[in-house]
């Protein structure tokens, strides 16, 4: 029978001895997770910030309705099923799908497409909600005093940088816990495309619990920083609100 302490064991001996294997699918995973943040989280904001700052004349009744249906896809989106977002984008990348061509099925890109499109929303809708809750008096001072729109722009996203500095760490917890659609479209491919979620979720199927042990602690330990960081930040802004 497996000894749970027996395989706790075993697991902090891998962490601790640097195992090689394990260092390397840790790597791999923030690598491909910080990429999709970075793409999301360029994207994201700037889309949040236009849709947040783009004013519509009172009887631009058509505009205003595409507005809320955007805001309702990205809210919506936000809790989008990682497994059929992998089942599409395997659909679009696999060898007869429009974009086969490419050759991306099964590699470290096709991982980031799919948790860059998973964080989007999240990071896209947080800053929408941040950008829209500023008081317009900031806008309007800002204007009075000669300022462009590109300098409201920045006065009015410095304004709320802690909301939208939330937004990107719950687009980063996002990605870091994500399994199914990278496991649809990455795979598994020692050295190549395992990640820390594939690979617990793939090891512990084989009945290789040291390895999975050690990637889960890892991969709480990680979590917890993300949740502290996202506390501190939410923190510091509440003090100078």
């Amino acid at each position: 029978m497996y000894s749970i302490g027996e395989g706790f064991r075993k697991a902090f001996q891998l962490i601790f001895s640097l195992d090689a294997e394990l260092l390397g699918i840790v790597f791999l995973s923030l690598k491909v997770s910080g990429l999709a943040l970075f793409v999301s989280s360029v994207t994201g904001i700037s889309f949040g910030a236009f849709i947040g700052l783009k004013q519509h004349p009172e009887n631009a009744k058509v505009l205003r309705a595409l507005r809320w249906l955007i805001i309702s896809l990205m809210n919506t989106f936000m809790g989008l099923p990682p497994v059929v977002l992998g089942l599409f984008l395997y659909l679009i990348l696999s060898r007869s799908g429009p974009l086969g061509f490419m050759g991306l099925l099964y590699s470290p890109t096709a991982m980031v497409i799919a948790q860059g499109i998973l964080a989007f929303p999240i990071i896209g809708a947080l800053s929408h909600s941040a950008i829209v809750s500023v008081d317009p008096i900031i806008r309007q001072a800002s204007m009075s005093l000669g300022a462009t729109s590109s300098q409201v722009t920045a006065t009015i996203i410095k304004e709320v940088r802690y909301g939208i500095m939330s937004g990107v760490i719950a687009g980063f917890g996002r990605v870091m816990a994500e399994v199914g659609a990278i496991l649809i479209v990455g795979g598994n491919i020692a050295g190549y495309t395992r990640v820390m979620t594939t690979t617990i979720a793939l090891e512990t199927d084989k009945g290789n619990f040291e390895l999975a042990l050690a990637l889960g602690i890892i991969l709480l330990i990680l979590s917890f920083a993300v949740n502290m960081t996202l506390y501190l930040i939410q923190k510091k802004g509440h003090k100078i609100n």
